[in-house]
């Protein structure tokens, strides 16, 4: 095998950083992050703060309210690495954390009823 089939090999086998590297051990968040809770970067990093990479990409891409779910998808990582790089910026202020409500998270009953109707007439 050339280096280059190698190097080709090992762009496929997936990110060189495994996760419990991005979140130095830890497995749990203090938080309660659920998969649809929505979050917002506060503020842009400070110069004089150090934050990995993992911590920046998800400012980057919270810039607009965005769900852990959807973090995860896009960063390519599992939720719950998610959830405790999202609990290191939300203790150090950099990010705000709102959880969805129940009044949202309840289905409307209309809206399932018409959803059902219209199965039916399928």
């Amino acid at each position: 095998m050339s280096w280059s089939e190698h190097d080709a090999d090992d762009e496929s086998a997936g990110p060189l950083v495994r996760p419990y590297a991005m979140t130095h051990g830890r497995t749990r968040a203090s938080a309660d992050f659920d998969l649809i809770t929505l979050v917002v970067a506060a503020r842009s990093p400070h110069p004089d703060e150090f934050w990995e990479p993992e911590h920046l990409s998800i400012l980057e891409l919270a810039q607009r309210p965005v769900s852990v779910a959807e973090l995860a998808a896009r960063m390519n990582v599992p939720a719950g690495v998610v959830r405790v790089l999202l609990d290191d910026l939300r203790a150090q202020g950099a990010l705000i954390v709102r959880a969805a409500s129940l009044e949202t998270s309840t289905p409307n009953l209309t809206i399932l009823k018409a959803v059902a109707d219209g199965l039916r007439a399928l």
